[in-house]
């Protein structure tokens, strides 16, 4: 089974910052998490403060990640056969100002927001998790 990490980074306003996927990419142009796959011999937090690192150039400390919601495919498919889970933390603390180093776009939204954008599948239910949480 694949294992992908994602972040819900949230500003001091509440907002969510979301990465707009590369559009040659699978899901080209649809908005998620900024994150990325878990690799061998990798724990699900030290590879998220390392995507986001690459991702958006920002640093991370491993405990200011807190896990919040996670999707999986419904079923295996031809991509991925095997299935795929993905974990979503949240984070209010980083080191530097997110950079777009690796997607097409990214921006700061408003919780309630995060509904009317497009995203991939597994995105949308995570979602719906951060304005839960957010609403708390």
């Amino acid at each position: 089974m694949l294992v992908v990490v994602a972040a819900a980074l949230i500003d001091r306003d509440g907002r969510v910052l979301m990465q707009r996927r590369r559009l040659a990419a699978e899901h080209g142009g649809l908005w998620e998490f900024p994150g990325g796959k878990v690799e061998a011999g990798e724990s699900a937090e030290a590879a998220l403060v390392r995507e986001l690192d690459e991702e958006l150039g920002i640093a991370i400390a491993t405990a200011d990640l807190t896990p919040l919601a996670f999707a999986t495919t419904p079923q295996p498919s031809i991509q991925r056969p095997a299935g795929m889970v993905l974990l979503l933390f949240a984070c209010r603390a980083w080191q530097g100002e997110p950079r777009c180093l690796d997607g097409e776009a990214i921006g700061w939204f408003e919780p309630g927001a995060l509904a009317g954008l497009p995203m991939p599948p597994l995105d949308i239910s995570l979602a719906a998790a951060v304005i839960r949480h957010l609403g708390d």
